[in-house]
């Protein structure tokens, strides 16, 4: 997610309701559930690099529309490499990871797993961006790595295939903390959705490779499954990007991370309505303590 917080002086001079910035972190909330939901759907459909690539030019279109009408800044030669980065991972092996690890674990599953990458995204930030260490980074990670753990008991009980999704979706995990690290200091520089269009462009040439498989898994597939593509492409991917970016232009970046714990209850529930799934008894609990590995690790301490 490609985000750029406003100064306090666009934050003073706003007289933008209380309630509208509410409104697009709600909207923001249930079009990223509701991707894990049709991601799972369209896996007896589109292969998992042409549902990727399908989304990709669907999303990198809308976003286009919006970028170009805002106006488009020269980036440098190492913002354009950070671009390419964040394209290649978190647009192109992010989305096909996922799609193919969807296809092993149910999507309230699949949500629960990628929660736990703000604990990736800090261990990094410490790592590469010299932020600070803290206790309750290693007891987040301890707890969390249990979490996990449940979840993969949970949904291996016979073979590899099911451990085969938890892995991907962790890998989807890393790959979006990387790709967060990476686009930290570029959307300092560059407006965000500016980032996020030429990323997903460059998602789109990765995935190129992917163009006969779409093309003919397309004609195979029922209207009602490209309209799905569709709707990943404008929804989820371009209008749940910006409505985020609009959000913490009003808000406060550390409280509007936290409401990004609310997307695996509202995937499970989302799920159970559509697709008449929900992830085993044992994952609940492991997302669960995944979750509070997460909370855990975001505490900081006390000063004396």
């Amino acid at each position: 997610m490609t985000t750029t917080p406003a100064s306090s002086h666009d934050q003073q001079t706003d007289a933008t309701p209380a309630w509208v910035p509410v409104a697009a972190v709600a909207v923001t909330l249930i079009l990223w559930a509701s991707a894990f939901v049709a991601i799972r759907h369209l896996g007896h459909d589109f292969s998992p690099g042409a549902l990727t690539l399908g989304r990709l030019a669907v999303g990198a279109l809308c976003l286009a529309v919006v970028a170009l009408a805002r106006g488009v800044q020269r980036p440098t030669r190492t913002d354009l490499a950070g671009i390419v980065a964040i394209g290649v991972l978190w647009f192109g092996v992010y989305n096909v990871s996922l799609n193919e690890g969807e296809r092993h674990v149910d999507a309230g599953t699949a949500s629960m797993l990628l929660q736990t990458s703000p604990l990736l995204i800090a261990v990094m930030a410490g790592l590469f961006l010299r932020e600070r260490f803290t206790g309750w980074l290693f007891v987040g990670l301890v707890v969390a790595f249990g979490g996990v753990t449940l979840i993969a008991m949970s949904t291996s009980p016979g073979g590899d295939r099911d451990t085969l999704g938890v892995a991907l979706c962790l890998l989807c995990a890393l790959v979006y903390s990387i790709s967060m690290i990476v686009q930290k200091p570029l959307v300092s520089r560059l407006p965000a959705v500016q980032v996020t269009w030429l990323a997903a462009t460059v998602g789109l040439l990765v995935c190129l490779p992917f163009v006969g498989d779409l093309v003919t898994e397309t004609r195979a597939a029922p209207t009602s499954s490209i309209l799905w593509v569709v709707y990943l492409g404008v929804f989820p991917t371009a209008l749940a990007f910006t409505t985020w970016a609009y959000a913490l232009r009003h808000m406060d970046a550390s409280r509007l991370g936290i409401t990004t714990y609310l997307v695996p209850p509202i995937t499970i529930v989302m799920g159970l309505v559509f697709l008449g799934e929900a992830p085993p008894s044992l994952a609940y609990a492991g997302g669960v303590l995944a979750l509070a590995g997460v909370a855990l690790a975001r505490r900081t301490p006390r000063r004396t």
